[in-house]
């Protein structure tokens, strides 16, 4: 159910905004995202799983305040950032 290293490396390098770089709130969305996509994936199998559920939903709040604090920073790094991970509609 967790990210694999290789997968949490090519997100690192796809989202870091300077080398070396794991802590802006893009590569912690991104790798959120990841990581909530596969447990969603997961529930489609697991109905009654609800302690991995509550995983899930901490995992949805962390994203949504980081989302918060970007937006609040920087409006376009926010919009770019939702652009490339389709996360709204």
């Amino acid at each position: 159910m967790s990210i694999t290293i290789e997968k949490k490396a090519k997100l690192i390098k796809k989202f870091a905004q300077t080398k070396g770089d794991t802590g802006s709130p893009e590569v912690q969305v991104a790798i959120l995202s990841d990581r909530i996509k596969t447990l969603t994936d997961h529930f489609k199998t697991h109905k009654k799983d609800n302690h991995s559920r509550r995983g899930l939903l901490k995992m949805v709040a962390t994203r949504r305040k980081l989302l918060d604090y970007l937006k609040g920073k920087s409006e376009a790094r926010y919009q770019a950032l939702i652009k490339e991970l389709g996360l709204r509609r």
